[in-house]
């Protein structure tokens, strides 16, 4: 069966189906390589013109993962019911950009371009960003959220009114003035503090005459793991009965079916104990072995906390099997920045993907995602092996909502 729809509503079908992909910078490169595996399964199952966005009601990313968010739901310049980007294309286009969007040197003059990096953090972002708001918007043109492919979710944080701004596409469908360009709100996800310059922007409602400001930095001080985030929009809606979704009750979580993406976390055994961090004054804090470690423990705590409320509330309720974390906790303390663009590190976090994808799941992956039930052959479960059972379930969902779409347009003839 080719696919050639968007996504068909929940309505129609048993589940609500969510996709969710973690801030990390270069690191969507990791998130990038499963949504590839992910996306070739369903093609196997569906056809060639299986897409991502035609299987999820909601795709929901914070920073780096909201881009991913718009490549996998905007719609192509050459086919509207398509999106820009395949998930295949989505590493390829990492290892392409994200040099010029994170510039670095190597040797001699490495170490020139380390301080001259030094003192511009002191005095502003360690990149100006243009790179990266000129290959945006050539991406995603004037596209807004409200003609996504699918419901999308992005994360910000707005500086002036100090607070979280959740953009949606359920938003910009009630209200014009959160009907933003698709290309501003992921450069204001992605504008980590020190790292790249926070984003202003307008938006006008052209019939009313009235306007509204942003003032952006990265989605990530709101929710770098951005699975609630999408859990909160969905319950709005059913709340507020969307003839979208099934008539049921707004904290009904048993028809969810979540995919949770993340972008790697340093190995235990080299985290900063706190003798070493007693001694720490601000440059200690923010700047150490290559890392930040303030940001770096601010945002994977923050990635942490979700994943154990999510992974709580889906075992209470007995449905621990319609939800699938993946997250690397043992990647190298070198990979761990998120703008370190070397040919080295960017090919090292391809291979961290695709390790991760078909090594056998650890005894904390099993704890993570709630497995209680272990193949006499653990060997024989990897992520790779999830991600193909969820495609089944994906695939199967999308076939009966069509069908009972067709049932319906027959009933009315």
């Amino acid at each position: 069966m080719e696919n050639n729809h968007a996504c068909p509503p929940p309505s129609k079908g048993n589940l609500i189906t969510i996709l969710s992909i973690d801030g990390g910078g270069v690191k969507g490169i990791i998130p990038g390589t499963f949504l590839a595996f992910l996306e070739s399964k369903l093609q196997e199952l569906d056809g060639s013109n299986a897409r991502i966005a035609n299987y999820f009601d909601v795709i929901a990313g914070t920073s780096t993962g909201g881009l991913i968010t718009a490549m996998l739901a905007a719609p192509s310049l050459n086919n509207a019911k398509q999106p820009c980007y395949e998930a295949k294309d989505i590493v390829p286009f990492y290892l392409k950009h994200s040099p010029r969007i994170f510039p670095c040197r190597t040797g001699i003059l490495g170490w020139f371009f380390k301080i001259l990096q030094i003192i511009k953090m002191i005095i502003g972002p360690k990149y100006d960003g243009k790179y990266l708001h000129k290959m945006t918007n050539d991406l995603l043109g004037d596209t807004r959220l409200k003609e996504t492919l699918t419901n999308v979710v992005v994360p910000t944080f707005d500086v002036k009114c100090v607070k979280p701004t959740i953009f949606s596409t359920f938003k910009a469908r009630s209200d014009t003035l959160m009907n933003a360009r698709l290309g501003d709100v992921c450069i204001g996800t992605s504008a980590a503090p020190t790292v790249l310059p926070a984003h202003y922007f307008e938006t006008v409602d052209y019939h009313t005459g009235s306007s509204r400001s942003f003032n952006i930095i990265d989605g990530g001080l709101a929710a770098n793991n951005p699975t609630l985030v999408a859990m909160g929009e969905i319950t709005e809606q059913i709340r507020q009965k969307s003839k979208e979704f099934p008539e049921t009750k707004p904290l009904d979580y048993h028809r969810y079916l979540v995919v949770s993406l993340g972008t790697g976390l340093p190995e235990q055994d080299i985290k900063f104990d706190a003798c070493r961090v007693a001694k720490w004054g601000i440059f200690g804090w923010f700047g150490r072995e290559n890392t930040m470690p303030l940001l770096q423990m601010f945002l994977h705590a923050s990635s942490d906390m979700t994943d154990s409320y999510v992974a709580d509330l889906f075992k209470a309720i007995g449905c621990s099997d319609q939800l699938l974390r993946i997250q690397d906790r043992n990647i190298p303390i070198g990979a761990v920045p998120a703008d370190l663009s070397t040919e080295k590190n960017l090919q090292g976090l391809v291979k961290i993907g695709e390790n991760l994808l078909h090594k056998p799941l650890s005894k904390d992956d099993y704890k993570i995602n709630y497995i209680e039930t272990v193949p006499k052959d653990s060997r024989a479960l990897t992520y790779a092996g999830m991600l193909t059972q969820f495609a089944k379930l994906l695939s199967d969902e999308r076939k009966l909502r069509l069908q009972n779409m067709e049932l319906d347009d027959g009933s009315k003839s």
